[in-house]
C-alpha cells in the first residue's frame, strides 16, 4: 500500500533531534513564551525574509489575529478566493467581517487578479490571497490592485512554506501574513501550531498582545485579545524541521517532477514553476471529471488519495446563516470554484515517498480506463 501520508514516517528522519528538543523543554520547565519561541521567531523570520515573526496556535489564528490587528468595522469587507479551504473564510466571519468571495484561475487555482477588481466596492478593505497547494499567487498585479484602492493585503500562506514569487518568499508581499504548522505541512508540528510574519513593528507589537490576553505585562491588558500563544515544545520541534524544510521542499519537487513527465495527458495536471513561480507542492492536484471512479481504481491498486476539498466555502452549511441579508454578497455563483472541488484528485507527493513509489502511481494511472 502506498499511504496518502504517514505521520510517524515523515517525522522518523528527524526523530532523536526532536527528542532531544522536547527533552530539553521539559527538563527547562518553561513552556509558554520562552526562549524557544523567541529562537523559532526570530530563525523563521529569516528563512522568509521578513523582520518579524509572532508565534501562534494555529493557521486560523494566524489569519483571525492578522484581520483582528486592523480592528476594521464591523459588516466591511473582505475578498477571499472562492475555493479556499473554510478556515481562510472562518477568520473573516469571526472578526465580523463580510467575506467576498472571487474565484480562481481554473489553470493555477489561485484566485484571479482581474476578477478582484470586479469585486471591490467602498465596503472592501482588504485582499486575503491563499497560496493554494503550494503554487504562489500572481502578486505583482494584486499588490498594485491592493496599492491604487488603498486596500490591505493579507497573504494565507499555509500551503506554502518557501514558496517564491519573482524569487522573494510569500509571506513578503502583504502587509501582514499567516502560516499554518499543522502536521501534514511541509514545515509541520507535532501538534497545531502557526505564525503571523511582517515588517511592521507596530503590527508586530500588538498582534505579539492580542496572541496574549492583549498583555504585554501579567495582569495588565490593553487590548481584547486571545490566547493564542505557539508553546515551547512545538517551536523547539519547528526549530528542528526548520533546518530540514528545504530538503523536503527539494524532494516534492523531484516527486513532481516525476508525474509532470510521465502522465498521461488524460488527466489535467497542475502547472510547472515558470520564470516567476517557485512552487513547493504541498499537495499534487490532478482533476478528473470521473474522479469518485479514478480514486477506487487507486485505492483497489494500492494507492492512497485525498481530495482538497471536497466542499467549496460557499456550499457548507456552516455559512448557511451568512447567505441573506446583509450577507448576501456570499450568495452567487461560483462555477469554477465548483468544478475544482468536484474533480480535484491530491496524489501522494509526501517526503515519504521514494521515486520508485511515484513511478508506480504513475504507471497505474496511465494504464486506468474509465
Amino acid at each position: 500500500m502506498i499511504e496518502y501520508e504517514n505521520l510517524k514516517l515523515l517525522n522518523a528522519p528527524f526523530q532523536d533531534e526532536i527528542n532531544e528538543a522536547i527533552i530539553r523543554v521539559a527538563k527547562s520547565g518553561w513552556f509558554i513564551l520562552g526562549q524557544e519561541l523567541e529562537k523559532f521567531e526570530a530563525e523563521f523570520a529569516a528563512f522568509n525574509g521578513n523582520k518579524y515573526c509572532i508565534g501562534v496556535a494555529s493557521g486560523l489564528d494566524a489569519l483571525t489575529l492578522s484581520l483582528k490587528y486592523y480592528n476594521f468595522s464591523e459588516g466591511m469587507e473582505v475578498i477571499v478566493p472562492s475555493n479556499t479551504y473554510i478556515a481562510t473564510v472562518l477568520s473573516i466571519i469571526q472578526n465580523g467581517l463580510k467575506p467576498v468571495l472571487v474565484e480562481p484561475s481554473m489553470d493555477t487555482y489561485n484566485i484571479d487578479p482581474v476578477k478582484i477588481k470586479e469585486k471591490i466596492t467602498k465596503n472592501t478593505c482588504a485582499v486575503l490571497v491563499v497560496h493554494l497547494y503550494g503554487r504562489p499567487c500572481d502578486m505583482e498585479p494584486i499588490v498594485e490592485i491592493c496599492n491604487v484602492n488603498n486596500l490591505v493585503l493579507i497573504e494565507d500562506c499555509a500551503q506554502a512554506h518557501g514558496a517564491k514569487y519573482n524569487q522573494k518568499n510569500v509571506g513578503t508581499f502583504g502587509h501582514v501574513n499567516a502560516f499554518s504548522f499543522y502536521p501534514t505541512k511541509n514545515l509541520g508540528a507535532l501538534g497545531d501550531a502557526g505564525a503571523v510574519v511582517t515588517d511592521d513593528p507596530n503590527i508586530a507589537d500588538k498582534i505579539r498582545k492580542l496572541r496574549n490576553y492583549g498583555s504585554s505585562v501579567k495582569y495588565y491588558n490593553e487590548f481584547v485579545g486571545m490566547n493564542s500563544r505557539l508553546d515551547e515544545i512545538q517551536a523547539a520541534i519547528l526549530s528542528v524541521k526548520l533546518k530540514h524544510l528545504s530538503k523536503i521542499n527539494q524532494h516534492k519537487k523531484e516527486l513532481f517532477q516525476i508525474y509532470e513527465t510521465g502522465l498521461s495527458s488524460m488527466f489535467i495536471k497542475p502547472l510547472p514553476d515558470d520564470h516567476k513561480i517557485y512552487q513547493v507542492h504541498h499537495i499534487y492536484p490532478i482533476r478528473s471529471f470521473h474522479r469518485e471512479k479514478l480514486r477506487s481504481y487507486l485505492l483497489d491498486n494500492g494507492i492512497k488519495t485525498e481530495i482538497h476539498y471536497p466542499v467549496p466555502p460557499h456550499k457548507q452549511r456552516a455559512l448557511n446563516d451568512y447567505k441573506t441579508g446583509d450577507w448576501g454578497r456570499v450568495v452567487g455563483s461560483y462555477p469554477i470554484a465548483e468544478e475544482i472541488h468536484e474533480t480535484e484528485l491530491s496524489l501522494p507527493i509526501s517526503f515519504i515517498h521514494s521515486k520508485s513509489e511515484i513511478e508506480r502511481v504513475v504507471e497505474l494511472l496511465n494504464r486506468w480506463q474509465n
